[in-house]
């Protein structure tokens, strides 16, 4: 049953490093703030809940896991809440999101 749940929480645990890491590559990839703050918003939360339910499994029910779950549920409620603050910020700016434009035409404009 040890290994059960050892080999559970490290796929987790792998899982979550891989959403991290594709979000990472799609905030330098992605052409516009707008694009990128929806892979850095995704990509955190799932990635962070991943790492953080395998990291519960690999504590047991201890005092840790309790302090991982309040990380979780902090997560989950500060997380959309600021991407969506940073992007309402944003447009009230003027910042307007590429619709339509391709990476070929931003260059050509520069």
């Amino acid at each position: 049953m040890m290994l059960v749940r050892d080999i559970l929480s490290w796929l987790l645990i792998l899982g979550g490093g891989f959403f991290l890491v594709a979000g990472a590559i799609g905030v330098l990839r992605l052409p516009d703030f707008f694009t990128r703050q929806h892979a850095a918003g995704i990509t955190d939360t799932m990635g962070a809940g991943l790492l953080l339910v395998g990291l519960m499994l690999q504590g047991g029910l201890t005092l840790v896991t309790v302090k991982l779950v309040l990380i979780i549920v902090f997560l989950s409620f500060t997380s959309p809440t600021s991407t969506h603050a940073l992007a309402q910020a944003a447009l009230s700016s003027g910042l307007k999101p590429l619709l339509g434009e391709r990476r070929e035409d931003l260059s050509s404009k520069t």
